[in-house]
């Protein structure tokens, strides 16, 4: 009425969605480590590098690509570091060298020596930065509250299991490419995740390389505990054994609910379903093992020739396991003819020849004669009591030489299914 202006101002207050999830932020964190993979592989990280100073150099080193390169560097020291130890306690070195007269004596420095570094070894001196950062600004008795609340929250098992994520994504993205855009839905995040949820998103990335490093620090212990101290072995692999653990059971402790007993019986019900349905067309990951298998091999039918030989490669690894074991067996009886090893890859030929005559006469007699397909499985069953028993008896077989098999001829197992899908 006077002509004035009145301004009026309304507001929305709007929320974000963040990822708190488990599943979630290793969906982020997979799509993340994929795009610096991509960035790796491009001529303009590398013209960036060239043309920066030292320092600035640096800098775009560690707020790009250099996180993650470092990341994976870390996680295959831990393979080169085990596989190297593999090789000394199978080929009897490692035995040599401590048992020797002049290095006995004075093994005890060496285990003071590393049970000191060993404090560096779980990761403390990284924490130190987070300390000085907090300490400067909100004090140090603030910073030690902090830190020992992060450690009651298991925030070393979270991070440890993103480092495989990160490691695993980028990896993949450095050998065969591929970055692509994975939806972390963002949605209500208390809800319990299903097993077979958990197994499709971390086999190949967590699983699979947490059970690898298992039996490689199970192998290393039973065969160097004869001569071995118990406390070499822990200062020198207990960090392993922690990395190990937060792979294969982090995604199980975050996961709400995860130790009640009736969610247990459902997903133990649901990964059944999920595992015997064969699947067919239209038939998605969730719905059938056979087609998350396909999916999870789709990177290796689009990438180079090169990459292909790599992974090759990178498989024959898991050959060494059975090469190492076969001559420690007690029916082998100390001998070091090759004659040992062509013989376990008989053994081995001979499994999967009877795996393969299950599966076909699963197909076969499985629906329409059920009482073939019993017979015949009794038949081989019988067989197989038989031939161990024989081994048992005359060949001096022995419990232990049972459960060794089993550590070398599965990832024999292993390499053989990851060459024939490539």
């Amino acid at each position: 009425m006077r002509e004035g202006n009145i301004t009026h101002h309304e507001y929305m207050q709007v929320g974000k969605g963040r990822d708190v999830g488990m599943n979630q932020i290793s969906s982020f964190e997979a799509k993340v480590a994929n795009g610096n993979g991509e960035q790796t592989l491009s001529r303009d990280i590398y013209r960036l590098g060239r043309r920066f100073d030292f320092y600035r150099m640096l800098s775009f080193y560690f707020t790009t690509v250099g996180f993650y390169f470092s990341s994976m560097v870390t996680v295959l020291t831990v393979y080169v570091f085990l596989y190297g130890r593999l090789y000394l306690v199978m080929s009897g070195l490692e035995k040599s060298i401590l048992l020797d007269p002049r290095i006995k004596e004075d093994i005890k420095p060496l285990e003071n020596a590393l049970a000191s570094q060993s404090v560096f070894q779980l990761g403390l001196l990284l924490v130190l930065p987070m300390v000085m950062e907090v300490g400067l600004e909100k004090g140090f008795r603030t910073a030690l509250g902090e830190f020992i609340i992060m450690q009651l929250q298991l925030a070393s098992v979270f991070f440890t299991f993103q480092l495989g994520t990160k490691t695993h994504y980028y990896g993949r993205t450095i050998l065969h490419g591929g970055a692509k855009y994975r939806p972390t839905g963002r949605g209500f995040v208390v809800y319990h995740a299903k097993f077979a949820d958990n197994y499709r998103m971390y086999s190949r990335s967590h699983f699979v390389k947490g059970l690898e490093l298992l039996i490689l620090l199970v192998v290393y212990l039973a065969y160097g505990k004869s001569y071995r101290s118990t406390s070499l072995y822990l200062f020198v692999t207990f960090s392993i054994w922690f990395l190990v653990a937060s792979w294969l059971f982090a995604p199980f402790i975050f996961n709400p609910s995860c130790f009640e007993w009736q969610k247990t019986v459902d997903d133990w019900t649901d990964w059944r379903k999920w595992m015997g349905n064969r699947g067919g067309i239209g038939m998605s990951v969730d719905q059938s093992w056979e087609a998350w298998w396909i999916g999870e091999q789709e990177h290796l039918r689009k990438t180079s020739i090169r990459a292909l030989v790599l992974e090759i490669l990178l498989s024959l690894r898991f050959l060494i396991y059975q090469y190492g074991i076969v001559y420690h067996l007690n029916i082998a009886r100390r001998s070091t003819s090759i004659l040992v090893y062509g013989l376990s890859w008989l053994v081995m030929l001979t499994v999967l020849v009877v795996l393969k005559m299950v599966s076909i006469g699963r197909q076969k007699f499985g629906t329409d004669l059920q009482l073939m397909f019993r017979i015949l499985k009794g038949l081989l069953f019988l067989g197989f009591i038989s031939v161990m028993s024989v081994l048992f008896v005359v060949c001096s077989l022995t419990i232990s030489d049972v459960f060794a098999s089993i550590l070398g001829f599965l990832p024999t197992g292993w390499c053989i299914l990851l060459i024939t899908n490539i």
